[in-house]
């Protein structure tokens, strides 16, 4: 699904940054999130990791990922230090992982995924999204789009599989 993600964020051509807000507790999956949305964006996955000692890396490669992990940081003046702002250029995709420590520093238009464990089996996750703005609601609707026509496809392997 990240990766999925990914490609809707590539079809998009938003006049600002993309902030993709990541929320949830440790080991939800939130850097396994990037490494997909990485992948739809067309970017090697295998270079992504948590930046929770850099605080923010940059990929290239397809359309580019910049990957903040604010875990460490213990104020807005700390996240104003380390460039954050400078990230969030026209066309950016900006992934922060723990998003909801200073939310007030992040763009009013974002698209906020909050990641749970679902209760079910240990490696599934529950998501909730939240569209902030136009921008994100562009990319949710691609997103939905793909989801809906890779659908099939996901019925026709599950019941080849029965």
């Amino acid at each position: 699904m990240a990766a999925a993600l990914g490609e809707a964020i590539a079809t998009t051509d938003p006049a600002d940054a993309l902030v993709v807000a990541l929320i949830g507790p440790l080991g939800a999956g939130k850097t396994e999130w990037v490494k997909g949305l990485a992948e739809g964006l067309g970017v090697d996955s295998r270079v992504v990791a948590s930046p929770t000692f850099v605080i923010a890396s940059e990929y290239p490669g397809g359309r580019g990922l910049a990957h903040v992990d604010l875990y460490r940081l213990d104020s807005e003046e700390a996240l104003e230090a380390t460039g954050f702002r400078d990230l969030l250029t026209p066309g950016a995709v900006v992934a922060v992982e723990w998003a909801d420590r200073f939310p007030s520093l992040l763009p009013s238009d974002r698209l906020e995924i909050e990641i749970g464990r679902s209760g079910a089996a240990p490696d599934e996750r529950a998501l909730t999204v939240r569209a902030t703005g136009p921008s994100a609601h562009e990319v949710v609707s691609e997103w939905t789009r793909i989801l809906e026509e890779r659908a099939p496809e996901a019925e026709a392997t599950d019941a080849a599989r029965e």
